[in-house]
């Protein structure tokens, strides 16, 4: 007898889906994803059938797209199939091929899922295929995460399979006399899953027979600790964590507190992109490499006097900017400023933001630039010139923010304003001004 209670309840303690659900089963014709399209059947579920074939097995692949669409004609439901050029995709996006088939498959599934409204993708991972999925993230390298294996649900790919064995699985498939293809390739160890499959697993087995049901009860065990530990770090973000202009700050203190540092320093890392080696080299710097940085492919990670700071790549991506007489705004980054003209008398406005200084002496074009090693001006109120490495340390300003802030500089090479923050005493407003030059300055993004 087919498994149907087995299949039923599994799917609704998991609420996977319900009778009023429409779903796209993934099938290869294999043994799992023909008895998953069965049970579908049996059970009266509203399905359709979607087959991929990747080019790989020529003749065999043809087969058994044939027979996936001669299954989806006996249980009459939908059926969907799509030849993949997989080696040129590989090639072209620097993949491994069972890697560029996955991406393939999940992408074609999604975009089937959206234009025909159906609620969720059936795909026919196992127990067996939970033991290998955590096995090869163990020797891959993994975080809690990787111990819980294949989930039920993720998103809108759901599991029902996952509550019988590969065995379990067979055994129904002969009982029932239930026809399906083999993939050659599934026989192959130059595979990573194969090899854990063949060589591996049934190592395992002589030592203890029913290694399945020990992985099916510490799964849960191991999916508790995973919402312990997220719990954990969420904790962290919202009371060390604060956020300022894309920005993510923790202090210095914080992180040293964190016990253990490692586990939970790496997570709060993980989501920007850092791996396990720049955990380990931030720990090691905190107390002796103010500035250091580290990168992941989209944040930068600088190392602060008194805290950590994790930015966005790219914020403000302008190197020099060129400011004509008759402009009235441009674009510099993720700022924008905006010119305008003033006559005496003028109220002087205490707003950072805003530069109000001596036209008569300004030489146009002028220019926007960032900070440069060994650049200096006259702060506002001082008659000696300070360089603006000094004068960053003395409003502690953190290291990484004095390459983002503009500069506005004179056509003679003088620093007019450190915008945001002072202008320079040569170009104040004084009793010999006639014209006025104002700039205000904004973010664009």
């Amino acid at each position: 007898m087919l498994p149907l209670a087995r299949f039923n309840a599994f799917i609704q303690q998991h609420q996977l889906f319900d009778k009023q659900s429409t779903i796209l089963a993934a099938v290869s014709g294999g043994v799992d994803s023909v008895l998953m399209a069965t049970l579908l059947h049996a059970c009266g579920y509203n399905f359709a059938i979607a087959h991929c074939n990747f080019m790989l097995r020529g003749d065999e692949a043809l087969r058994d797209q044939q027979f996936c669409k001669n299954l989806a004609d006996e249980y009459g439901v939908p059926f969907y199939t799509t030849n993949f050029d997989t080696t040129k995709y590989a090639t072209e996006h620097k993949l491994s091929i069972q890697m560029a088939a996955r991406n393939l498959r999940y992408q074609w599934f999604e975009q089937l899922r959206q234009q025909h409204s159906y609620d969720v993708i059936t795909l026919a991972h196992h127990q067996n295929d939970t033991i290998e999925t955590i096995l090869l993230n163990l020797t891959r390298g993994t975080g809690i995460a990787g111990l819980h294996g294949i989930k039920p649900r993720n998103s809108n790919l759901v599991r029902p399979m996952l509550g019988f064995t590969r065995e379990e699985i067979a055994q129904a498939v002969a009982d029932e006399k239930l026809s399906f293809v083999e993939d050659s390739s599934n026989s192959s160890v130059k595979y990573a899953r194969n090899k854990i499959r063949h060589d591996v697993i049934p190592k395992l087995k002589e030592l203890n027979p029913n290694l399945e049901n020990t992985f099916q009860e510490h799964l849960q065990h191991f999916a508790e600790l995973e919402q312990l530990f997220e719990a954990k770090l969420e904790e962290i973000r919202k009371t060390a964590f604060t956020y300022h202009k894309g920005e993510v700050h923790i202090p210095i203190n914080a992180l040293k507190a964190l016990s253990p540092m490692h586990l939970l320093l790496n997570g709060l890392l993980k989501p920007f992109g850092f791996n396990d080696t720049t955990t380990n080299d931030v720990i090691a710097s905190l107390d002796k490499h103010s500035g250091r940085r580290f990168e992941a492919p989209l944040w930068l990670l600088i190392l602060d006097r008194e805290k950590l700071i994790i930015s966005p790549k790219g914020k403000n991506t302008a190197s020099e900017v060129f400011i004509n007489e008759n402009d009235t705004d441009v674009a510099f980054g993720i700022y924008k400023f905006n010119i305008s003209k003033a006559e005496l008398p003028y109220e002087i406005k205490r707003e950072p933001m805003v530069a109000a200084v001596d036209a008569g002496l300004l030489v146009y074009p002028l220019v926007l630039r960032t900070w440069q090693p060994g650049s200096y001006f006259y702060p506002l109120g001082m008659k000696a010139r300070k360089k603006l490495s000094d004068f960053f340390i003395s409003l502690k300003t953190p290291l990484h923010s004095k390459s983002e802030i503009p500069l506005l500089v004179n056509g003679n090479g003088d620093i007019i304003w450190v915008a945001g923050l002072r202008i320079d005493n040569r170009y104040k407003i004084t009793a010999e001004t006639k014209k006025i030059a104002i700039f205000e300055l904004t973010e664009s993004a």
